[in-house]
């Protein structure tokens, strides 16, 4: 559906995107990633045809963004960062002009504009002046004018920034309803967002990709230490337990779990124990196997995944990846 190949875009002497390749099948819901000014927002206009590339070449669905601009233009729905809305425009007259900047004929305009108009939850406002729509309800007017005309692609540029936290509530269930009917790219700096809506997750930095995939394989591919809680019962003194654990070869840290939501869940006679492990599939084991030989009850012990978050730091700071 969407085919980037050796995409680089100059502003002057500026490359602020390097030779980017990447490959989006139909029905694919993706996120992409990056800190400011690090290329998100120009290749999701190189994408979308508002601005060329300087080298390489950009494909939606088949057609080239620069020798079949308006075919390409055709499969694509795009929500930018700043939505161009004409404020002193109704909704249902704005979103009738965009149809027809779009070549959608009347009939077309008038079978969509019901069923757009539902999916965005704008029944209320259809008559209402955009300028007196809060920040939340012009977004859904700029979501409603990126899929009125039936795109097959639709891009997203930090489609929560800015409104109240209800309407990104709000805003994040309906762009996940739309990931179940489109080709999705989400761009955004709030992680949980990706990680509540996209299977694949793509992170730029400084121009250049320096990750693309599923968020688990990049946690496992990234980790340097394991997160490991375990729950142990008959022990007496913790402090014997984290001597215990700390003399394990695998072990990088021991110490007690303090949380809120640990203290919690422990019964009586039940300690709760963060641990940091080297990476190695038999940690967990060994661990385990060590408790048992002091005579002490496991409770429950599991490894905690890397946190979109933390990804993301591994990932942009300038530290070798390799290291």
């Amino acid at each position: 559906m969407i085919k980037i190949e050796h995409m680089t875009k100059f502003y002057g002497s500026f490359p602020a995107v390097i030779d980017v390749s990447m490959h989006i099948k139909k029905g694919e819901v993706v996120g992409f990633l990056g800190p400011n000014g690090a290329g998100k927002t120009t290749t999701m206009r190189v994408m979308t045809g508002y601005t060329p590339p300087s080298e390489g070449t950009v494909t939606i669905a088949g057609y080239d963004v620069i020798t079949h601009s308006l075919e390409a233009r055709r499969h694509i729905g795009y929500l930018p960062e700043t939505v161009p809305l004409y404020l002193d425009m109704e909704v249902t007259d704005y979103l009738r002009f965009m149809g027809q900047m779009r070549g959608m004929n009347r009939a077309w305009i008038n079978e969509r504009l019901p069923a757009v108009i539902d999916v965005v939850k704008l029944g209320d406002y259809r008559n209402t002046y955009i300028q007196k729509l809060s920040k939340g309800f012009r977004q859904r007017v700029g979501i409603a004018q990126s899929i009125l005309h039936e795109p097959d692609v639709l891009i997203m540029d930090e489609p929560t920034i800015g409104i109240d936290p209800v309407q990104v509530v709000e805003t994040r269930a309906l762009i996940k309803e739309l990931g179940g009917e489109h080709t999705l790219i989400l761009s955004s700096h709030i992680l949980p967002e990706i990680s509540m809506i996209c299977r694949r997750v793509i992170v730029i930095h400084e121009g250049r990709l320096v990750a693309d995939d599923e968020p688990g394989n990049l946690s496992e591919r990234l980790r340097r230490t394991e997160r490991i809680e375990l729950a142990v019962r008959g022990a007496g003194e913790p402090g014997e337990v984290i001597s215990m654990l700390r003399d394990l070869p695998m072990i990088v840290d021991a110490r007690r779990d303090n949380s809120a939501s640990a203290q919690r869940d422990a019964g009586e006679g039940i300690i709760p124990f963060l641990l940091d492990a080297r990476p190695d599939r038999e940690a967990p084991e060994n661990v385990a196997k060590a408790i048992v030989e002091k005579g002490w009850g496991l409770i429950n012990m599991h490894v905690i995944p890397m946190s979109l978050e933390e990804i993301f730091l591994e990932l942009t700071t300038d530290e070798s990846l390799e290291g």
